[in-house]
């Protein structure tokens, strides 16, 4: 296995890695909403949504792949009355060719975010 990480995507906040490859599998680790640059989460569960995407891309790009090699992602979300809008926000990302999902309510999740998502790449 190979260990990824990038400065694009937040760092780990436990003993965990951003991403590994194992042969043609990349597994990333759940991404909150958290901005990189200042180590915040923006207000709002879309804007969440959309920094973890953008966090989501950041991992993909460090194992030289893209949104399109997304095979399977898992959501989790604190409110399943936001699904509505997390829903809109990853299909901006997702609209062509999208992968299987599950989607998930939590009790909560770290550092107070609103939605995590994680996905398996096939690079």
């Amino acid at each position: 296995k190979t260990i990824l990480s990038t400065a694009d995507a937040p760092a780990a906040i436990g003993p965990y890695s951003q991403a590994v490859r194992s042969g043609e599998a990349l597994y990333c680790s759940g991404q909150l909403g958290i901005d990189p640059a200042t180590g915040k989460l923006p207000e709002g569960v879309a804007a969440q949504t959309e920094q973890s995407l953008k966090n989501i891309r950041a991992l993909l790009a460090a194992a030289g792949a893209g949104i399109e090699n997304v095979v399977k992602t898992t959501v989790f979300i604190t409110n399943m009355a936001d699904f509505p809008l997390v829903n809109a926000e990853y299909s901006k990302v997702f609209a062509e060719n999208p992968p299987a999902r599950s989607c998930v309510a939590v009790k909560e999740l770290p550092l107070g975010g609103l939605v995590e998502i994680e996905v398996l790449a096939v690079v």
